[in-house]
């Protein structure tokens, strides 16, 4: 069965595995810079918020990385990471004119390979880009919330996912 999100209410099929509350995380490789590989599993052992965006040019991804920008110190010491296929260079650049700290937020490129898209279920292959997601994985890599934000234009649930963050705890 196929899996859809929409967008302004055009359906896009989705590729890649549904991940749900309790699931493992899966590892992807992502791109940090033109160059440089990132790996996921690099994160191991904290708390980590996964804020899947289909493009920082656009007005709600915007708002949502700066949401979880502004709010990373309040996320219970999570380990924010925004992810997109947007090219790193466009990313650094979104960063630098927002003001958007690199140590306190990590942006990662999945254009090269894709590795979260599908790992994630998130990839949007007829756009080549991501759909609209947010995971939050816990110390030990299970998954804690896993939401796919049905239509594009909307913004995911933050409430739910800080009062999620709450429950968890990571001993260091």
């Amino acid at each position: 069965m196929s899996r859809s999100v929409t967008l302004k209410g055009s359906v896009l099929v989705l590729d890649g595995t549904e991940l749900g509350v309790g699931d493992k995380a899966p590892n992807a490789c992502l791109r940090s810079d033109l160059v440089s590989d990132f790996e996921l599993d690099s994160l191991h052992g904290n708390i980590r918020v996964f804020s899947v965006v289909p493009s920082l040019d656009t007005t709600v991804c915007a708002v949502q990385t700066r949401r979880f920008n502004t709010e990373v110190d309040s996320l219970s010491g999570a380990k924010v990471v925004t992810i997109s296929c947007d090219l790193p260079v466009a990313m650094s650049r979104f960063c630098g004119a927002e003001g958007i700290d690199p140590d306190r937020m990590l942006t990662l490129s999945d254009h090269k390979y894709l590795a979260f898209g599908k790992a994630y279920g998130t990839l949007l292959p007829d756009l080549r880009i991501l759909c609209r997601a947010v995971f939050v994985v816990d110390c030990d890599g299970i998954v804690q919330w896993a939401e796919y934000v049905p239509e594009l234009s909307e913004h995911p649930d933050y409430d739910g996912i800080v009062k999620c963050l709450a429950c968890l705890d990571c001993p260091r």
